[in-house]
């Protein structure tokens, strides 16, 4: 049945047979996601039992009764034989931002900035940026996701289809315009809302390739800060949110330094594979290079309020990923985070679905397998919020 395939010449590839090619697969995806996401074409966040209310507020699971019944909070709505109480995304907000014990944005004070960054596709990148933002959410933080990938997966993620549902003037693009005079210089034109309460985007489209066209053009003018043009645009959202979240592209293009430019901290995913591995050296070589650069041609110095580094997809049974777990703990030391996201079968169902470990309200494998994953992205989340609090807002916490 294959032989077609193999003959030379049998089939050309027109740019007619790619328009095809393309609405095609457009409408294929389009029609797996609403297929995955039945009975609704679009996604819903899970709702929280008593008891998880409970974890997420640092209160007692008996607690919630009386609390619910006290009037002040929201009661949830009971379900089944009418004992079991459980609770929206929105209303468990409502609970942590009164009863969680987490440092709060001191007034005056903007929200944190953060790029999450690497070469190399695959890289766990998105997953990380997705789960960080809903994480960060589930400890009160009102938070921007800021697509900056033209494929848009992380809009995809939100449950919008980029190439048929993300128009151009919804990204940045339009901020990267000629002429700049005339382009937008806030973002706030972008912003959406997402099916997960706490959680805004600005999407991503194919569309997005275009700012690749216009950035280097800004950047032969030596009148235009080229670099800074994503920070200008931003800046009145910073006092909006708590932290905003940058998806870069597997690639130091000029969106992703523009990124880089605008953030107080940087995050770097990478799972112990030899290429993985090797990409992200490339990576800061190639950042190190650029804000050299920028400083000696332009006298724009920059530095951060923290970096890290996240070990993702680790399969501690290949010896191989043991050996680059090492050379990845000597190479980045004290910027290694003390915690790692293992490879799991949660996070692959949860792809196939479209769906994030924070969006996975029943998984159908093993619990544990479940929440040892879950544990892992928590801490994490811990981790980048602590980063936040205390190096970017200066929040002393001891």
């Amino acid at each position: 049945m294959y032989d077609n395939l193999l003959m030379p010449g049998a089939q050309r590839f027109s740019l007619d047979a790619l328009n095809e090619l393309a609405s095609n697969a457009t409408n294929v995806l389009d029609g797996l996601r609403a297929k995955m996401l039945e009975p609704h074409p679009r996604k819903n966040p899970p709702r929280f039992s008593g008891a998880q209310l409970a974890a997420l507020c640092g209160i007692e699971a008996t607690q919630v009764p009386y609390l619910a019944k006290r009037g002040d909070l929201p009661a949830g709505t009971h379900e089944g034989n009418g004992k079991r109480r459980t609770f929206t995304l929105a209303e468990a907000r409502t609970w942590i931002a009164q009863l969680g014990h987490f440092p709060q944005r001191p007034a005056g004070v903007r929200g944190a900035t953060i790029a999450v960054v690497n070469f190399k596709g695959g890289s766990t990148k998105t997953t990380t940026a997705f789960n960080l933002a809903q994480g960060l959410t589930l400890r009160g933080r009102r938070v921007l996701l800021v697509d900056l990938d033209p494929q848009g997966s992380a809009t995809t993620l939100t449950g919008l289809l980029p190439a048929a549902e993300v128009m151009e003037e919804h990204t940045v693009g339009p901020i990267t315009y000629p002429p700049l005079a005339d382009a937008p210089k806030d973002l706030r034109y972008a912003v959406q809302d997402t099916y997960w309460d706490g959680l805004d985007l600005i999407p991503a489209a194919p569309h997005l390739f275009n700012a690749e066209i216009f950035l280097p053009i800004h950047s032969r003018d030596p009148d235009i800060a080229w670099w800074d043009i994503l920070n200008q645009a931003i800046a009145p959202l910073r006092e909006e949110y708590d932290v905003i979240i940058f998806d870069t592209a597997p690639a130091l293009s000029y969106l992703a330094v523009n990124a880089v430019i605008a953030s107080d901290g940087l995050l770097m995913p990478i799972p112990p594979e030899n290429l993985d591995y090797a990409s992200s050296v490339a990576f800061w070589s190639l950042l190190s290079e650029t804000l050299g650069a920028l400083k000696s041609n332009r006298g724009y110095d920059k530095d951060f309020a923290f970096m890290r580094v996240l070990l993702s997809r680790v399969d501690s049974q290949l010896f191989s990923a043991s050996v680059v777990r090492d050379w990845i703990i000597r190479t980045y030391g004290q910027y290694v985070l003390p915690v790692e996201i293992p490879k799991s079968p949660v996070s692959t169902v949860g792809a196939v679905q479209f769906q994030t470990v924070y969006d996975i309200a029943r998984y159908e494998g093993a619990m544990k397998t479940y929440a040892k994953i879950r544990d892992a992205y928590d801490r994490f989340v811990e981790m980048i919020d602590q980063s936040v609090v205390t190096s970017v807002w200066g929040v002393n916490t001891k």
